[in-house]
Order: C-alpha cells, then structure tokens, then sequence
C-alpha cells in the first residue's frame, strides 16, 4: 500500500498590518508640522442628579426606635453606675468649683412666692411651678465668675471626651475601665475633636444669621404686609433646615474623630457616607431626645418646686449632670447601630 504523504500547507501571505495607535494617541491632535497639541479637558461645572445618573441607596439596617435605644442607654449607665457616677461627680465638682451653675436658683423661692401670687388654685400653683422651672432652665448655666463661660465650655469638652471613651470601653466589652483612665486616655483626641466641634459652630451661623433677620424684620416693622412676613420666615425656615442637614454628619463626626489615627476631614466624609440617604429617620431619632429629657425632668422638677422649694434646685443641679452622660450614650448608641 502506497504511502501518503502530507502536502505542506501553503504559507500565508503576509500583509502589512497598520500600526497600532491607543486611544490616547488617536485621540491627540496635532500641527502641520506634526507638533502635538494640547487639547483642554471638558470642563462639567453643574450636573444635575436625576433617576438615570442618582447613585443608588445602601442596603442599610433598620434603626431601633428611639425609646429602646434611650431605654437601653439608662441600663448601661446604671449598670455601670461606679464608673460613669465618677465622671458624673467629678464634673459636678468642677462645675461648682468654677462655673456655679446653681447660683442660676438663687431666687427661686422669691420668684415662687410671686408667682403663687398671680395664680390662684390647684391649676395655678402648677402653672407656677411651671414658670419657675423656666427659670431654672434658662439660667441653669450662669455663674457668678467673670470667665464662667470659658471654664464651662472647657468642662463640656474635657467631661464628653472622658464619657465617650468610657462608653467605647464599656460597649467593647472591657470590665477594668476606672474613672481616671476615662480622662487619661479620653484626652488624646482633643485637638481633632475641638476642630469638628468648630465646624459644627460654623455650620449654625445659617441657622443664626436667619433667625436674627426674621427677628429683626418683625420687631423694627420692616415687613408690613402678610407676603412679607411669609417671605422672611420661608427664608428663616430654609436656612434651618440647611443648617440641620450639615450639622447631622457632625455630630457623628464628633464621635468618628475620637478613634485612633483618625482626621477630622476623614471623620467628616465618614460621617456624611453614614447619614446618606437617612437623615429624616435620623432626625426624628435626633428630636425625641430633647423632648424625653425635657419631660423627665418637668416629671422630677415640678413636684418638687411645688412642695419642697429649696430642695429644687440641688435636684436641678443633678439631673443637669447627669444630662450629658445621657445624651454621649444616645448618641453613641445611635452611632454604632448605624455601623
């Protein structure tokens, strides 16, 4: 049987194959001469978002409801009432020593007296325990000394470093934490916390600037007619609400800055990522703090101005300091649940 033998395939022709040119080369324009020239990049100064360009929203975790999570906070603290009860304390001192808060209730009783007065019956003393606890509230942080101010605002951040730190311990897991420590070791972040507390002041001027030309249009009788005063309060009212929506990222910023390593630009951009998308949610979270605060102590306070006077403002005193740990744990409650 013959052999076959394999035909040797037929070289393919080679062609000449154009010289490959990027697209950044393509794209170069160029003189006659062939000198390049340099083109400048478009320039987008405004693009508005719409549905086809919004990013899309993050699968966040539901929040708890705000009374678990200032119900879960009051446990924490009596749980840990030897710790926080001495920074708690420490601060009380500090705040006699050098601010005098209470020196706010001196009067207290004349005022009492007065306005037991004015009203008459079971309504009226209630509306004057009322009115007197006004009073304690609005001058809850005065003092005697010339530099009160200075030395409380000093206090203020010195004490809600100490409880922040001691809050990230104790949420941590950590049983050794001691009250010196909380300052100790609560102090390192100062100056990027001071810095994004500076911020959030800056972020209140819209607030302020409108409320003082709302204030300043209706007292001097500069908008007569009812179009006016809608212009002005709309004008009021958007500026608040500008002012809100920025001071919503700082306030977590706040507690972002205090971890190791951390910026406050960092902290910032972290914060603003971390409210994207749910600052109304967060708002009403943010909003029924005050209010519960305000009712628990209208619930001590008042009782106490009606029968035991003098006792009030001591009792005012207290439930003063024990606001800031109060608020410190909210916030870094509601911090951590939205992690």
């Amino acid at each position: 049987m013959p052999e076959r033998t394999l035909k040797p395939k037929p070289k393919a022709k080679k062609t000449a194959q154009a010289p490959r040119r990027d697209a950044e080369e393509s794209a170069v324009k160029r003189t006659d001469s062939g000198f390049r020239l340099l083109q400048t990049p478009k320039r987008v100064w405004y693009k508005p978002l719409t549905w086809r360009n919004h990013p899309p929203m993050p699968n966040y975790k539901p929040l708890p409801k705000a009374r678990e999570l200032f119900w879960t906070i009051l446990k924490r603290l009596w749980a840990d009432r030897l710790l926080f009860g001495g920074i708690v304390l420490t601060f009380g001192l500090l705040d006699i020593a050098l601010v005098r808060g209470t020196s706010g209730g001196a009067n207290l009783g004349d005022l009492k007296s007065t306005l037991d007065s004015v009203f008459s019956g079971a309504g009226g003393k209630v509306a004057s325990s009322a009115f007197s606890f006004g009073y304690l509230l609005l001058n809850s942080g005065s003092g005697n000394a010339v530099n009160s101010g200075v030395y409380q605002s000093i206090l203020l951040v010195v004490c809600s470093l100490a409880f922040i730190w001691a809050f990230r311990q104790v949420l941590a897991g950590r049983k050794d934490v001691r009250i010196r420590d909380s300052f100790y070791h609560g102090m390192y972040p100062l100056v990027p916390f001071l810095l994004v507390f500076l911020l959030m002041v800056a972020q209140l001027l819209p607030i302020g600037t409108g409320g003082e030309l709302y204030a300043t249009v209706i007292r001097d009788g500069i908008a007569v007619h009812w179009w006016e005063k809608v212009f002005w309060f709309v004008l009021f009212l958007s500026l608040a609400l500008w002012s809100l929506r920025m001071i919503t990222a700082t306030i977590f910023a706040l507690y972002i800055v205090t971890l190791p390593d951390m910026t406050p630009l960092r902290a910032y951009r972290s914060a603003r990522q971390l409210v994207y998308g749910r600052r109304l949610i967060i708002w009403r979270k943010l909003i029924f703090l005050p209010l519960a605060l305000l009712v628990l102590a209208l619930l001590i306070e008042v009782p106490l101005i009606t029968f035991l006077t003098p006792v009030a403002v001591w009792t005012f005193f207290i439930v003063s300091m024990l606001t800031l740990p109060i608020v410190h744990g909210y916030l870094y409650g509601l911090y951590r649940e939205m992690l």
